[in-house]
């Protein structure tokens, strides 16, 4: 396991962590040190917590309420994964509003809004852009709490079998969704009828294929426009948006901003950061 602390304060932690244990490992025991939320970046691994199993994918968030024990297993899974995860102490969940329950949920599917701000915090931790990693973080916590209020996250009750092809069929679909697919052509890939597929999906992962080939093209958006100098026109197109108002209106419904205005605030305009923080307050 690589571990490499980006940002370090008595209330908030930001730690890039990859881990690179796969089938042949013998998973082990670990204990949550503090409450946490780990955005997935790359890769998937199962986590095992209060009686419950879950799988993760790129865009999960893995929930840690402190003092809880857990397990993390690659058992039917690509090698590996990367996460980046925000750590919080006790106080400063309080203030902040995230309850214990909501710190027991196990995980979040991936959601767009937190796929979008997980991606700037990753772009501020690499030094990519002008907004402080501690920034970002907040507003990934605070985009967290606007989203799983209204969402709750069931326990993974299917086959280890459907869960294993769902998983390997999220990562099939982030790595191809600059190309445009289809639940016909996804299920094809996953050798099941479009019925089977999409119900096996949707219970594992809680998103729909479709839903999470959208996010997967957001997320890939979001990092782009955090560090690079093309066009929101072509990363529109790059990512696999077919049509630019499509994208621009999807863009900002996750975000609550335009991507022009992402792109302006990731190279250090304080102002959207502190007027989108407002809105999260105000909601």
């Amino acid at each position: 396991m690589q571990v490499r602390p980006l940002f370090q304060s008595e209330c908030l932690s930001v730690v890039d962590y990859r881990c690179s244990m796969g089938p042949d490992d013998t998973p082990f025991v670990e204990q949550h040190r503090c409450h946490s939320l780990s955005y997935v970046r790359k890769g998937s691994f199962g986590y095992d917590s209060r009686g419950c199993s879950h799988d993760l994918v790129a865009g999960s968030v893995m929930v840690g309420h402190m003092g809880d024990e857990y397990v993390c297993s690659h058992e039917h899974y690509a090698c590996g994964d990367e996460c980046l995860s925000f750590q919080l102490s006790s106080a400063f969940a309080d203030d902040i509003g995230l309850s214990q329950n909501a710190l027991r949920i196990g995980c979040a599917p991936p959601l767009p809004e937190l796929m979008i701000y997980g991606e700037l915090a990753q772009a501020a931790g690499c030094g990519e852009n002008d907004i402080g990693v501690d920034e970002a973080a907040i507003l990934f916590v605070t985009r967290f709490l606007e989203s799983i209020s209204a969402k709750s996250k069931r326990a993974t009750t299917v086959p280890a079998r459907d869960r294993r092809r769902a998983v390997e069929s999220a990562m099939w679909i982030d790595d191809n969704s600059d190309q445009p697919l289809d639940l016909e052509t996804t299920a094809k890939a996953a050798g099941v009828s479009s019925f089977h597929f999409l119900r096996l999906f949707s219970n594992v992962l809680g998103v729909t294929p479709h839903q999470y080939l959208v996010r997967a093209r957001l997320r890939h958006a979001a990092r782009l426009l955090a560090d690079d100098t093309r066009s929101v026109t072509d990363i529109a197109f790059d990512v696999g948006f077919g049509d630019l108002s499509n994208f621009v209106r999807t863009f900002h419904r996750a975000a609550g901003v335009s991507p022009r205005r992402f792109r302006e605030a990731a190279r250090g305009d304080r102002k959207i950061l502190q007027d989108r923080l407002q809105a999260c307050a105000v909601g």
